[in-house]
């Protein structure tokens, strides 16, 4: 998974901007909708959507937990090897 982001503004009407943020709910609303966007352009169905999601949600765990960050094997830090592993389920 690509950890880089480039930020890009959206004008949205107040409506759909409530709804939004009703929506991600104790997520951050750029999370949401940064997901809508990838599910979109990778034409994904509902089941395969929420099966991406999950992985993907995984490999941010595992990504920013500081006890994996802190382990190596042979110079192979374990989150990027698990990462790596993890994101073969989707690729």
């Amino acid at each position: 998974m690509e950890k880089r982001l480039i930020p890009y503004s959206v004008h949205l009407p107040e409506h759909i901007f409530v709804a939004l943020k009703q929506a991600a709910g104790d997520r951050k609303a750029a999370s949401l909708v940064r997901e809508a966007i990838t599910m979109f352009i990778e034409n994904e169905d509902a089941y395969k959507r929420g099966y991406t999601t999950a992985i993907r949600d995984v490999m941010d765990k595992v990504a920013s937990n500081k006890i994996a960050n802190s382990i190596a094997i042979d110079s192979n830090v374990v989150s990027d090897v698990l990462v790596k592993e993890i994101s073969s389920l989707i690729n």
